[in-house]
């Protein structure tokens, strides 16, 4: 049977997920919803409707027959509930299931409740009781806005007094406005961070390779929090034996909480997750939940995975993951995020792209996301407009060749880290 496929999102992680659904002979036509500049290079983008009943009445008159939700934004909001109402085939947890990334002080509560590794912490809308609770932690401390902030709604205080005040602002509504009406106060783990994707059907899972993300802004892993500078996979950073503690620990005590709690998790769920060396052990701690892809994760696991995509996501719809078998290219591959001057702090004015030479498909891709189309050129108008995507047999292969691709892009104002995948290079 072919498959007719809508994709809901306009960023990279989309564009990534239609590449990857493009290469299957058995997907007839890919629908964006409302997708970018590029993505009408895949498929054919879809504007805007005023509400998910007109959106509904569209998939009918298309006869669509898989929807798949990029962003965690519509899926907090009941999206795909509203479409299994509609007898609509759609991949992506519940609303209540992605309370787990929606509310920062929900997904504290419930690994509290079910005994998984994770710092301690205090949520609340008291500022007295953030207060009391700060004094007791050592420096720096940790805040979190209780809802979405498109990955920006962590601060890492360095100190009592910026902690207090930082709390105080999201508290009043100043950093979030309702998203932070609620925060979440954490101690500070010490040290890395690993992403780790499981694809989920509500009874059994499939992990995926552990990725590592760069969050910060700058080089050396300096700077402001951003949705993502870059990423790569796989990680020496995570062995066998650290991943049956992340399964075991985590992901396994996760998903039977949430069926016993009467939310099963069909989806992805994305584990963030802090190492710390115990003992000369590693020790996995979750940092938080998301209920979707990663951005930029998810593109460079994407072009590992040798299964199709389309079979993965139909075995977690009919709940087959008990005895599906993933498997994956033993390549590595690195993405570089190219980001507008103005990022992540204000929207940058548009700017034309220009690709010197042309893309050497030897080296690897790109991955769009912020772009428009004006008269035919591509415009960087988004924060972070392009990921660079390299692949190799070796991880150093993969890193040069995906720097190889952002010496090709040129735009005003472009930013790149320089430093990405430097945890992994120590094992290179």
């Amino acid at each position: 049977m072919k498959e007719t496929v809508l994709i809901v999102g306009n960023g990279g992680r989309e564009y990534a997920i239609g590449r990857k659904l493009s290469q299957d002979d058995r997907i007839e036509k890919i629908y964006f919803y409302p997708g970018n500049g590029a993505s009408e290079n895949i498929g054919e983008n879809i504007i805007l409707f005023q509400n998910n009943q007109e959106l509904i009445k569209y998939i009918k008159e298309k006869s669509i027959t898989l929807v798949i939700i990029g962003p965690e934004t519509p899926l907090v909001e009941g999206m795909s509930d509203e479409l299994r109402e509609a007898s609509i085939r759609v991949f992506g947890p519940s609303a209540s299931s992605a309370a787990l990334e929606g509310s920062k002080a929900f997904m504290k509560d419930f690994v509290s409740r079910h005994k998984i590794p994770t710092a301690r912490y205090l949520q609340s809308s008291n500022i007295e009781d953030v207060k009391d609770f700060i004094n007791t932690l050592s420096q720096p401390i940790v805040i979190k806005a209780d809802g979405l902030c498109a990955g920006k709604g962590v601060v890492i205080a360095q100190s009592h007094r910026e902690a207090l005040e930082c709390a105080s602002e999201m508290l009043s509504g100043e950093s979030f406005g309702e998203a932070g009406k609620c925060v979440v106060i954490e101690e500070f783990l010490e040290g890395y961070e690993l992403s780790v994707f499981a694809v989920c059907d509500g009874e059994d899972f499939i992990i995926l390779p552990a990725c590592q993300d760069h969050k910060r802004l700058l080089d050396n892993d300096m700077g402001p929090n951003t949705g993502g500078m870059g990423a790569y996979t796989p990680t020496p950073l995570c062995d066998e034996a650290l991943m049956r503690k992340i399964r075991d620990r985590i992901i396994m005590p996760t998903l039977k909480g949430m069926r016993d709690e009467g939310n099963p998790f069909c989806g992805v769920l994305f584990a963030g997750i802090m190492v710390i060396e115990k003992a000369r052990e590693l020790e996995p701690y979750l940092l938080e939940f998301n209920v979707r892809f990663g951005d930029p994760e998810c593109q460079v696991l994407l072009p590992l995975m040798k299964t199709p995509l389309l079979d993965l996501i139909l075995a977690a719809l009919d709940h087959r993951l008990r005895e599906f078998k993933l498997e994956m290219s033993d390549e590595c591959c690195v993405g570089v995020v190219v980001a507008s001057r103005e990022y992540p702090f204000a929207k940058s004015s548009p700017q034309k792209i220009g690709f010197c030479d042309g893309i050497d498909e030897k080296l690897g891709h790109i991955c769009f996301g912020g772009v428009e189309k004006h008269s035919g050129e591509m415009m960087a108008t988004g924060g972070r407009v392009l990921i660079c995507i390299g692949k190799a047999k070796s991880f150093s292969e993969a890193r040069k060749n995906a720097y190889a691709l952002v010496e090709k892009i040129k735009f005003d104002g472009m930013i790149y880290r320089k430093d990405i995948g430097f945890r992994a290079l120590e094992y290179s």
